[in-house]
């Protein structure tokens, strides 16, 4: 985490994002690479915000790079922001050596 005094508790992100757990039993830190997949993935600006405050860019980078999965836009939005190709994040060298049903 980074060396802040953050307040943030998880009944400040989204809702949405603990749709299948139980919010009151998340530990921010121990939970910080499935929290930050979700914010990713599924949330809003203000969740983003956030995560950035209470990880840092440089901890949310090392983890999105090891993702396996993430949608184009998410992708390419971290791209811009970390000032990296693609092929850098896991999930895209991965999505590559899958075959597409549809396009074979």
């Amino acid at each position: 985490m980074k060396d802040t005094k953050s307040n943030i508790q998880p009944s400040d992100f989204s809702r949405h994002l603990f749709w299948d757990v139980d919010i009151e039993k998340v530990n921010l830190e121990q939970s910080k690479k499935w929290l930050i997949e979700r914010v990713l993935e599924y949330g809003l600006l203000s969740d983003w915000r956030k995560i950035k405050e209470i990880f840092g860019l440089e901890e949310i980078k090392k983890i999105a790079l090891e993702l396996r999965s993430m949608d184009d836009v998410t992708l390419s939005f971290l791209c811009l922001l970390f000032d990296l190709e693609p092929n850098n994040f896991r999930c895209y060298t991965r999505k590559q050596s899958i075959p597409d049903f549809w396009k074979s």
